[in-house]
């Protein structure tokens, strides 16, 4: 995500932890929303048909909705994968060969992104955008170029901290110690160059830099804040921040999301079970957080918990997350909660009520403590939904897709 549009929340205020008490878990479930398959396929139905509708028109890369229409990247920013990954989303849902050709359109114009040595998000924007292209279509150019930015990721790793650098150029000293939780996300494109070239550098950087985050992300009570500074030049930890959380002490939505879901598949690739055991203690946190109706507040420690601004990006995230870690670990309530929150996002976020909406999912939230974004729409939460409806209805298919292979 580009440090351009984060502004550090530094105020008295924001190092407060204040917060109502997650609702007792039996509460929880008595109102939550009960599964409905139904319901998820007239969501990916819903969702098939918009795409349809809205996607010959577009020419660039969606990063949210302004009054309801899409606003546009030309380079990606750091969403730009996301697009054609719905694309083959609802290409794999549908069967229709119109989705294929345009989701191969968009990827290629990620092309110059394979070289960006400036972001640690080449995981998001080349995963399921050329990764998936290649596991689909068996075209080696694909695959090249993802194993070429997986090359400019791991020149982002320090190796005094044993970290994947967010932010910043390479020779940049702002942000140089800087780690947040969403890079767990991005370290697949590195299991997956190792996997493909036998040259294990790829994973091995990907552990390191997951064993750390391990280490220093996750509270005792599995909460997690959004970023974690050291000291660039010895490793040194500083200890944790925030830029789209509430506080420092805070827990937001969408990172937890990416802790739960990142720790999984890197337990998935490597059978390490200290990955496992912590995208447990996160889910569980998670869990114990949601309200009622299931749909994530965006900051489940902020001051107005549970009564708050809602991230549905975050409610998706987390939903294929949980269905990754039921998964892997036979747990039927991992795959019960994930269930009610992508029947809750089916029921109450979907942009079903707009004539002029040109995204699927509504009630999303980018950055509250920058007011950039509150209740827009916003191109991931598209995309996991459509990838969480398929993990339910066509299992087969996504692990196609993105491979949901267990070593």
């Amino acid at each position: 995500m580009s440090v351009s549009r984060r502004t550090v929340l530094a105020t008295a205020a924001g190092a407060a932890t204040a917060g109502a008490l997650p609702a007792p878990a039996a509460a929880v479930e008595a109102m939550a929303p009960t599964p409905d398959l139904s319901a998820l396929r007239a969501a990916a139905d819903y969702a098939v048909g918009k795409l349809a509708a809205v996607s010959p028109g577009v020419t660039a890369f969606p990063v949210g909705t302004r009054f309801e229409k899409w606003v546009f990247s030309q380079d990606g920013d750091w969403v730009g994968g996301f697009w054609p990954g719905t694309l083959w989303m609802a290409w794999l849902y549908s069967g229709d060969d119109a989705f294929r050709t345009r989701a191969l359109a968009s990827a290629r114009k990620l092309a110059p992104r394979q070289d960006d040595t400036g972001t640690h998000d080449l995981g998001f924007l080349f995963s399921p955008s050329w990764v998936t292209a290649w596991r689909l279509t068996g075209d080696d150019v694909w695959r090249a170029g993802a194993l070429r930015a997986a090359g400019s990721l791991v020149r982002r790793f320090n190796p005094r901290g044993r970290f994947i650098r967010a932010w910043g150029g390479l020779n940049d000293p702002n942000n140089a110690g800087r780690v947040i939780i969403d890079t767990m996300m991005n370290l697949d494109l590195l299991a997956f160059a190792s996997e493909q070239t036998g040259d294990g550098r790829y994973l091995d950087i990907a552990v390191e830099h997951a064993r750390t985050a391990r280490r220093v992300f996750p509270r005792p009570d599995g909460s997690t804040p959004h970023v974690y500074d050291f000291d660039p030049a010895d490793g040194t930890p500083v200890g944790p921040n925030t830029v789209q959380g509430y506080s420092p002490t805070s827990c937001w939505s969408r990172g937890q999301a990416w802790g739960i879901y990142g720790f999984t598949t890197m337990y998935r690739r490597t059978g390490e079970a200290g990955f496992l055991a912590t995208a447990r203690a996160l889910a569980d946190y998670a869990i114990g957080a949601l309200t009622p109706d299931h749909v994530p507040v965006w900051d489940f420690r902020a001051p107005q918990h549970p009564h708050d601004v809602k991230d549905a990006s975050a409610g998706a995230i987390m939903a294929c997350g949980l269905l990754d870690l039921a998964a892997v670990t036979g747990s039927r309530r991992y795959r019960e909660v994930a269930l009610r929150m992508l029947t809750a996002l089916a029921r109450t976020c979907l942009t079903t009520e707009s004539a002029r909406a040109d995204a699927v999912v509504a009630r999303c939230t980018r950055n509250r403590p920058a007011e950039d974004g509150v209740e827009i729409s916003l191109p991931y939460a598209d995309y996991y939904l459509l990838e969480g409806i398929l993990r339910v209805l066509r299992p087969a298919d996504v692990d196609r897709a993105i491979d949901l292979s267990t070593v």
